[in-house]
Protein backbone atom coordinates (compact mmCIF):
# COMPACT_ATOMS: atom_id res chain seq x y z
CA UNK A 1 0.00 0.00 0.00
CA UNK A 2 2.88 2.39 0.76
CA UNK A 3 4.15 2.24 -2.82
CA UNK A 4 0.70 3.10 -4.15
CA UNK A 5 0.27 6.03 -1.78
CA UNK A 6 3.73 7.33 -2.74
CA UNK A 7 2.80 7.03 -6.42
CA UNK A 8 -0.42 8.96 -5.79
CA UNK A 9 1.39 11.71 -3.91
CA UNK A 10 2.49 13.32 -7.19
CA UNK A 11 -0.18 15.60 -8.71
CA UNK A 12 0.92 14.72 -12.25
CA UNK A 13 0.37 11.02 -11.57
CA UNK A 14 -3.07 11.67 -10.13
CA UNK A 15 -3.94 13.66 -13.25
CA UNK A 16 -2.65 10.85 -15.48
CA UNK A 17 -4.86 8.40 -13.60
CA UNK A 18 -7.84 10.69 -14.10
CA UNK A 19 -7.11 10.81 -17.84
CA UNK A 20 -6.92 7.03 -18.22
CA UNK A 21 -9.64 6.17 -15.71
CA UNK A 22 -12.30 5.53 -18.34
CA UNK A 23 -10.41 5.45 -21.62
CA UNK A 24 -7.19 3.91 -22.83
CA UNK A 25 -4.71 6.51 -24.07
CA UNK A 26 -1.34 6.40 -25.77
CA UNK A 27 1.73 7.71 -23.99
CA UNK A 28 1.96 10.46 -26.60
CA UNK A 29 -1.63 11.58 -26.03
CA UNK A 30 -1.04 11.64 -22.29
CA UNK A 31 2.22 13.58 -22.65
CA UNK A 32 0.48 16.15 -24.87
CA UNK A 33 -1.72 17.12 -21.91
CA UNK A 34 1.21 18.25 -19.78
CA UNK A 35 3.76 21.03 -19.93
CA UNK A 36 6.53 18.79 -18.61
CA UNK A 37 8.86 16.89 -20.92
CA UNK A 38 7.82 13.65 -22.52
CA UNK A 39 10.57 11.74 -20.62
CA UNK A 40 9.12 13.14 -17.37
CA UNK A 41 5.65 11.83 -18.30
CA UNK A 42 7.23 8.49 -19.25
CA UNK A 43 8.78 8.31 -15.78
CA UNK A 44 5.39 8.99 -14.17
CA UNK A 45 3.84 6.27 -16.32
CA UNK A 46 6.60 3.86 -15.29
CA UNK A 47 5.89 4.48 -11.60
CA UNK A 48 2.15 4.02 -12.14
CA UNK A 49 2.76 0.82 -14.10
CA UNK A 50 5.18 -0.62 -11.53
CA UNK A 51 2.71 -0.01 -8.70
CA UNK A 52 -0.03 -1.67 -10.73
CA UNK A 53 -2.17 1.47 -10.97
CA UNK A 54 -2.14 1.40 -14.78
CA UNK A 55 -1.84 -1.36 -17.34
CA UNK A 56 0.26 -1.01 -20.45
CA UNK A 57 -0.61 -2.52 -23.80
CA UNK A 58 1.87 -2.41 -26.66
CA UNK A 59 0.71 -2.06 -30.22
CA UNK A 60 3.68 -1.74 -32.55
CA UNK A 61 5.69 1.21 -31.26
CA UNK A 62 2.73 2.67 -29.37
CA UNK A 63 2.06 2.08 -25.73
CA UNK A 64 -1.50 2.33 -24.49
CA UNK A 65 -2.32 2.97 -20.83
CA UNK A 66 -5.46 2.40 -18.80
CA UNK A 67 -6.16 2.67 -15.08
CA UNK A 68 -6.57 -0.60 -13.20
CA UNK A 69 -9.73 -0.09 -11.14
CA UNK A 70 -9.02 -3.06 -8.89
CA UNK A 71 -5.86 -1.38 -7.58
CA UNK A 72 -7.74 1.86 -7.03
CA UNK A 73 -10.41 -0.13 -5.16
CA UNK A 74 -7.69 -1.27 -2.75
CA UNK A 75 -6.73 2.34 -2.08
CA UNK A 76 -10.36 3.30 -1.59
CA UNK A 77 -10.93 0.43 0.86
CA UNK A 78 -7.87 1.53 2.81
CA UNK A 79 -9.02 5.16 2.97
CA UNK A 80 -12.66 4.22 3.66
CA UNK A 81 -11.66 2.60 6.93
CA UNK A 82 -10.76 6.05 8.27
CA UNK A 83 -14.08 7.47 7.07
CA UNK A 84 -16.03 4.59 8.67
CA UNK A 85 -14.16 5.08 11.95
CA UNK A 86 -14.95 8.81 11.90
CA UNK A 87 -18.61 8.18 11.13
CA UNK A 88 -18.81 5.68 13.98
CA UNK A 89 -17.23 8.22 16.36
CA UNK A 90 -19.73 10.84 15.17
CA UNK A 91 -22.66 8.44 15.67
CA UNK A 92 -21.52 7.62 19.22
CA UNK A 93 -21.10 11.30 20.08
CA UNK A 94 -24.56 12.14 18.71
CA UNK A 95 -26.14 9.29 20.69
CA UNK A 96 -24.34 10.39 23.86
CA UNK A 97 -25.58 13.97 23.34
CA UNK A 98 -29.12 12.75 22.69
CA UNK A 99 -29.04 10.61 25.86
CA UNK A 100 -27.71 13.54 27.89
CA UNK A 101 -30.52 15.75 26.59
CA UNK A 102 -33.13 13.10 27.49
CA UNK A 103 -31.73 12.77 30.98
CA UNK A 104 -31.65 16.54 31.44
CA UNK A 105 -35.26 16.95 30.24
CA UNK A 106 -36.54 14.01 32.32
CA UNK A 107 -34.74 15.35 35.41
CA UNK A 108 -36.30 18.79 34.91
CA UNK A 109 -39.82 17.33 34.80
Amino acid sequence: MDDILRALSAPTRREILRLVRDDEMTAGAIAARFEVSRPAVSEHLRVLRETGLVSERREGVRRWYRARPERLDQVRAYLDQFWRDSLEDLRLAAEAEQNAQREASSGAA
